[in-house]
């Protein structure tokens, strides 16, 4: 297949390019929305704040905030996509395989109902424990066997898992519909609503995860050529595997803690960075990092506008983009980029 950046110099404007993309996606969170605040405005709310205009506060109250941690999940998503895909050799993978979604989710709604918790900082730790406990099952069944760990069985396990969690969550919806309607917009996704103090403490994590996936990318490329491959070329492919595995937990655990169910950011954004630069995860992690992060900073923009003066769950927006994609992939039979 030809890529529309085959040279390493067309690669770097490319990402050049696409931080321009980014920087225009991330003004457009702050400007846009009900209120709309001009470029100006928003540079005097950090140069010359006036507690007394309305403007500046929602700038350094709330746009801010949701722009930064639309920024973060985002790339993250993508970035755990890529890695799935990768781990698996699927190109349908994306985080939900693992059951990370649904574990999240389902840990979420019984602490809701059976602990009455109601708090959107309580429901961020829940979820990330959920997502933890959820791809560590995974990572168990699909390493039971002679042959080990497997990108078949982790997609067999991942799929179980996801239906295991996912109908234990949707009795829980039913029986207890009444009590859940506090959460219900976050269990469709959301970056509404959310505060930088959610996202600090687990920030670290994320961010050293995105460091960690630049590191392993080379083993990465070796890995995708092939588990005989990689060990004759002396790779420890568990010991890959496994840090691949941690990656995308923390990576998509903090996502779905925090921003709650959002869909295809980590199956749309891979597909797209691979007809850009090819199959070189040294460019593929970059380069989804900074679209995912603009795909989702678009949608969230997006999400303001549809329904007003409601607000759509930006979950809701990106299924909506993502859905015709995969449709799309479906038609081509499933087949790689």
């Amino acid at each position: 297949m030809t890529h529309l950046f085959p040279r390493t110099s067309l690669k770097i404007w490319g990402f050049v390019i696409g931080l321009g993309i980014f920087v225009i996606s991330f003004i457009s969170s702050v400007v846009f929305g009900q209120t709309p605040i001009s470029i100006r405005t928003a540079v005097e709310a950090f140069t010359h704040f006036d507690k007394s205009s309305t403007e500046h506060i929602i700038i350094t109250t709330t746009r801010i905030s949701r722009a930064v941690i639309a920024t973060v999940i985002g790339a993250s998503l993508a970035i755990a996509g890529a890695l799935m895909q990768a781990l698996t050799r699927n190109p349908m993978a994306s985080p939900s395989i693992f059951g990370i979604n649904a574990g999240a989710l389902f840990f979420v709604v019984f602490s809701s109902v059976f602990l009455s918790v109601t708090s959107l900082v309580h429901f961020m730790w829940i979820a990330f424990l959920g997502a933890g406990i959820a791809a560590v099952m995974v990572f168990f069944l699909g390493s039971l066997g002679r042959d080990g760990l497997s990108p078949i069985k982790i997609v067999l396990a991942g799929t179980a898992i996801t239906a295991f969690f996912g109908s234990f969550t949707q009795g829980l919806l039913v029986l207890n519909e009444q009590n859940l309607e506090g959460i219900l917009f976050w269990l469709a996704g959301s970056v509404s609503g959310r505060t930088i103090d959610m996202l600090e403490p687990i920030l670290p994590f994320m961010i050293g995860s995105g460091i960690i996936a630049l590191l392993l990318a080379n083993p990465i490329n070796i890995l995708t050529s092939g588990d005989e491959i990689a060990k004759g070329l002396g790779q420890r492919t568990i010991l890959i595997k496994v840090l691949i595995g941690l990656v995308i937990i923390f990576l998509a655990g903090g996502s779905v803690a925090v921003g709650g169910s959002i869909g295809f950011i980590g199956l749309i954004i891979p597909h797209i960075v691979r007809s850009l630069v090819g199959i070189d995860y040294r460019w593929i992690i970059p380069y989804s990092a900074l679209l995912g992060a603009s795909l989702l900073l678009l949608a969230d923009v997006a999400a303001r506008f549809i329904i007003m003066p409601e607000e759509m769950p930006i979950g809701v927006m990106t299924a909506f983009i993502g859905a015709p994609f995969f449709i799309y992939l479906a038609r081509r039979g499933f087949k790689s980029e």
